[in-house]
């Protein structure tokens, strides 16, 4: 027989070779063809007169060997030459039959063996327009069940069926997008668009599990669970319920089928076969999945919520055919935890909501399933009970979690154990205060109709009242008292009909609205044209508008009469009016108020609106009276602070500037600890530090009495609007009140002013040196100022003038700055940069995801806080030049913070970052915006110095500080002259990065120059 058989073999080489080999003839063709075909007997009788010379020998051959090169001979030389031939001729049919065999032949092993070999063949070689065609002829002609039949055909082992069938899916899963990828731009078959092929691949799937059924097997079951993972994988199985039709759907496309089964399944071999493939399935996702499509495609109810007995058999009808394929759901079972997830973690109806618990109850077949009622209350009692579920969960997250927590109870027996323990619980208990307190009035309504229904079920009278009326989901809460009163399992299920007709109704209400909708478009466009041809009239014609009929209904209101009807007092009945604070403890309050009455929850916005209008004005108002400032400034400090918008309040984010200003000019000894405190606090976000920032700027500016460019934050007792601009139009009215064209008064604005006053002084201190400028300034005339004698008469009516009243003392910001402002603010910094240091040092021995970053995005050593923590250190120090202490205290310990954050690693993230700066040395790894603000701060320092007394004090007290910053400052201006990029640069930062630097370096020349001598005797 072997001898037989590789004779075959030899023979059937001889017809590959000479397909391989040109063929002049069609009946030569014809006659090759028909050789291998009636060996193995799948050659079409009408072509049986072209086989002139039979192949000899036995009858059993290997398809799997024999076929493979006839079918690339065929595919790759044959039909690219003889297609269009044997297709005009008629043959075509007999080349298909290497590939996909006619159904006379459909049942016959042959048949099946050639269609796999004829997969593997096709897969492996080029995809032309032939091998598409035959691909989709395939998957309409050979589903995947007769593929499980070939693959599982014969005596073969075990083993050698898995591999076969492991490569048989492997193959028929790439169909789609290998023959996508093929076509390219052309049109693909639609026998292998994604959606056609894998419902029908899906149609094969419930057909061969309804085969496999009738005599299972544990290969089988394992062969149906591989199928089953690779269609969860490939997404045949979607969670959601509105689908598009480019979307397959496994239950889309067998769910009115398997239904029909199950109701004919009286043996119940069929639902045997469904739960045990769905439980051996090795993947718990995999599960989830499967059941969570299924969920999505059960029957939607019209009304989630309603008691007819129709829709109270659609549910039970539904828990059946979750029970028929997931088996009885019990605690100890294989699918549980899979169940579980999928029914406490996602968003389902309340209608899924009974069904489940009608599945859980046992499905009204026996008696009701305690146990597993019991397991799916405590767990539904722990999520309904979670904290984070009553705050952060959305309405409809909380009214299924609710239906479902009061569904179980009421499967219950009046005052059973279980539902008595559940309403003595102290986490029930707890969790219906938090719900009783919550400021969602809807979700507030499912604690409270939870904890009465509880109570009832336990035999406790509880009523919280108010219960009618349409507001705050109340008509939700009273369909769901009426719906927990029966039980859905005490009803009979729902016809098969019934249920696909409901199923249809809701799969077709999308595209019913939408037809509707189109239909009233296409009425009105109708009506429309119908009224323009009688009329003869066109709106294109003039500029009026079309024609209305006269309305019934009584004009809307206009924005006058809606400002009229709010001020109305009649109409604003309940509706509690804020008081206005007089004292700065109810203003403190109203913004750190942590325990918030009942019933005024929703009073919270307009506290926190009324304060900030009227804090600003307050906090000034009680500056020179008394003790109450001092006493409530730490306290306004830390409320307006932590202030957030968390009602889109209008203006919030200038009027809380306005009071954090407000409060460090009218209180500075107190304020200005509590802010700097805070500013290295870490629970502030990046805007709030800014705040902080800000704050200290312009209220120490105010005490300076230097301007504020901006309109809308000038002090409320320094407004500079009494000049005619107050009678132009807004828009000028705006250009002329803000000083050269800053409108937000950021501290970045104030310190490019100073840079470049100081910058424009170093100009004019050079000027000195050139000869025509010290000639023309010594030509210009000066006027001597003339002095003349004030008057008695004129003395009085100047004392009777406003504002010439004698004012109470108030604080110089020369007083304070160094003891209040500037060096707590340096000392606090360098004890905050020691702290953060240690605590990355404390961790640099764990993994790279573990390390503490002192830099992180948000935090004061961040790129953008530090530059700005800069910025408003140098507008502080210049502000504060004609302080006593500036010379000997601010000015070095201003400088030498500048030259340290400039040149030295703040965090040790920058030692391992790369050097994308092209910086070396000290700057290596600086942003353009820290060194910038750096070089400007060092600029003012030693312009202040020069101005003050001529730097000596700096030069001959301070020289190595001095002589580092020249340093620093010429190596940055000699790397940005050579093209050097620094990280973050570009654009204004470049500029002003540039400018600084050189500033820097002028200034530190010019103040050594003048000081040299002293300085070298010095040493």
């Amino acid at each position: 027989m072997l001898y037989m058989e590789d004779d075959t073999l030899a023979q059937i080489k001889s017809v590959v070779d000479s397909l391989q080999s040109p063929i002049s003839d069609l009946q030569i063709l014809l006659s090759l063809l028909c050789r291998p075909l009636d060996y193995i007997g799948l050659l079409p009788p009408q072509c049986r007169r072209f086989n002139l010379e039979p192949l000899q020998g036995s009858r059993v051959l290997d398809i799997g060997k024999a076929f493979p090169p006839l079918q690339r001979v065929l595919i790759e030389q044959v039909l690219p030459t003889w297609s269009t031939v044997l297709a005009n001729e008629g043959h075509l049919l007999l080349a298909d039959q290497y590939f996909c065999p006619d159904a006379f032949s459909f049942a016959l092993s042959a048949a099946g063996d050639v269609v796999l070999c004829a997969y593997s063949t096709l897969l492996s070689s080029v995809l032309t327009e032939e091998s598409i065609r035959l691909l989709a002829k395939l998957s309409t002609q050979y589903p995947i069940d007769r593929l499980h039949t070939a693959a599982f055909a014969g005596n073969d082992l075990s083993a050698r069926n898995s591999v076969r069938w492991d490569d048989c899916l492997k193959n028929v899963f790439s169909v789609p997008l290998k023959a996508a990828n093929a076509v390219g731009t052309r049109d693909l078959p639609p026998e292998l668009e994604l959606a056609t092929y894998f419902n029908g691949f899906s149609s094969g799937t419930e057909r061969l599990i309804s085969t496999l059924s009738r005599s299972p097997s544990q290969d089988r079951i394992m062969s149906v669970t591989q199928l089953l993972i690779k269609l969860v994988n490939v997404g045949v199985f979607p969670s959601s319920s509105f689908l598009p039709l480019s979307q397959p759907s496994f239950f889309r496309s067998t769910l009115v089928t398997i239904r029909t089964k199950f109701k004919l399944d009286d043996d119940h071999s069929y639902s045997r076969f469904w739960t045990n493939v769905l439980i051996d399935l090795p993947s718990t996702v995999a599960q989830q999945t499967m059941f969570a499509s299924l969920c999505s495609s059960l029957a939607q109810l019209p009304s989630n919520l309603s008691v007819t007995a129709q829709d109270r058999g659609i549910v039970v009808q539904e828990s059946l055919l979750l029970r028929a394929m997931f088996g009885t759901l019990q605690p100890e079972s294989d699918v549980w935890n899979a169940v579980l997830g999928v029914v406490l973690s996602r968003d389902w109806k309340e209608s899924h909501a009974r069904i489940f618990v009608s599945w859980a109850a046992g499905a009204k077949i026996g008696p009701i399933n305690s146990k597993a009622l019991q397991a799916l209350l405590s767990c539904t009692l722990e999520m309904w009970c979670t904290s984070e579920h009553i705050k952060h969960s959305l309405l409809l997250r909380h009214r299924y979690v609710t239906s479902l927590l009061l569904l179980i109870v009421s499967y219950f027996p009046h005052q059973s154990e279980y539902v008595v323990s559940a309403a003595l619980s102290p986490s029930f208990v707890t969790a219906v205060g938090q719900y009783i307190s919550h400021l969602d009035h809807s979700i507030r309504r499912c604690g409270m109709l939870a904890a009465e229904v509880v109570a009832t079920r336990a035999g406790k009278s509880l009523d919280f009242g108010d219960w009618d009326g349409d507001a705050d989901g109340k008509p939700w809460a009273r369909d769901l008292r009426a719906l927990c009163s029966a039980r859905d399992i005490d009803f009979d299920p729902c016809a098969v009909d019934e249920l696909e007709a409901a199923t249809e109704e809701n799969a077709l209400t999308e595209e019913i609205i939408t037809a509707g909708v189109l239909e009233d478009t296409k009425m009105s466009a109708l009506k429309l044209t119908k009224a323009s041809v009688a009329t003869g009239y066109d709106s294109d014609d003039s500029l009026t508008g079309y024609a209305s009929p006269t309305s019934s209904r009584s004009a809307s209101p206009t924005p006058s009469e809606l400002d009229e009807m709010e001020k109305d007092p009649t109409l604003r009945v309940g509706v509690k009016k804020i008081p206005r604070p007089v004292y700065l403890a109810q203003l403190g309050e109203m913004v750190r108020n942590a325990r918030v009455k009942p019933g005024e929850e929703s009073q919270e916005a307009d506290k926190i609106e009324m304060a900030l209008n009227v804090a600003e004005e307050l906090i000034r108002k009680k500056r020179d009276y008394g003790s109450e400032l001092e006493e409530n400034a730490a306290n306004l400090v830390y409320g307006f602070t932590s202030l957030n918008d968390n009602f889109e309040i209008d203006a919030f984010e200038n009027k809380r500037q306005r009071t954090i200003n407000a409060l460090v000019a009218c209180c500075p000894r107190v304020s200005t600890g509590c802010i700097i405190e805070e500013f290295f606090s870490n629970q502030y976000s990046t805007e709030q530090r800014f705040v902080i920032l800000n704050g200290l700027v312009l209220g120490a500016r105010e005490l300076a009495s230097l301007p504020v460019h901006s309109a809308s934050l000038q002090p409320l007792n320094n407004q500079r609007t009494a000049f005619p601009s107050k009678t132009l139009p807004p828009a000028l009215h705006q250009k002329y009140l803000t000083v050269d064209g800053q409108a937000n008064g950021t501290v970045q604005g104030l310190l490019e002013g100073v840079t470049r006053a100081a910058i424009d002084r170093g100009k004019e201190a050079t000027a000195d040196k050139v000869p025509e400028f010290v000639r023309e300034r010594q030509l210009r005339i000066r006027k001597s100022p003339k002095v003349a004698e004030v008057s008695p008469a004129e003395r009085r009516s100047r004392a009777l003038l406003p504002g010439q009243i004698s004012q109470p003392h108030r604080t110089a910001f020369i007083d304070v700055a160094a003891e209040y402002f500037i060096m707590p603010f340096i000392n606090r910094f360098w004890a905050f940069l020691r702290n953060e240091q240690t605590r990355e040092e404390r961790t640099a021995h764990r993994d790279a995801l573990y390390r503490y970053h002192g830099a992180g995005t948000g935090l004061v050593l961040n790129a953008v806080v530090l530059s700005q923590f800069m910025s408003s250190l140098a507008l502080l120090v210049h502000a504060a030049q004609n302080a006593p202490q500036w010379l000997s205290i601010i000015a070095p310990g201003a400088l030498e913070l500048a030259v340290t954050l400039g040149t030295r690693p703040i965090s040790r993230a920058a030692n391992d970052d790369t050097d994308s700066t092209g910086l070396t040395g000290e700057a290596r790894g600086k942003e353009a915006s820290v060194l910038t603000a750096a070089l400007e701060l060092s600029l003012i320092v030693l312009d202040g110095c020069l101005e003050l007394d001529g730097g000596r004090s700096l030069g001959l007290e301070h020289t190595t500080l001095l002589l580092g910053a020249g340093e620093w400052a010429g190596r940055i201006f000699e790397l940005l002259e050579k093209g050097t990029l620094v990280e973050g640069g570009g654009g204004g930062h470049e500029v002003r990065l540039r400018r600084a630097a050189a500033g820097v370096l002028l200034k530190v020349d010019e103040l050594t120059s003048k000081w040299r001598r002293s300085m070298v005797d010095v040493r």
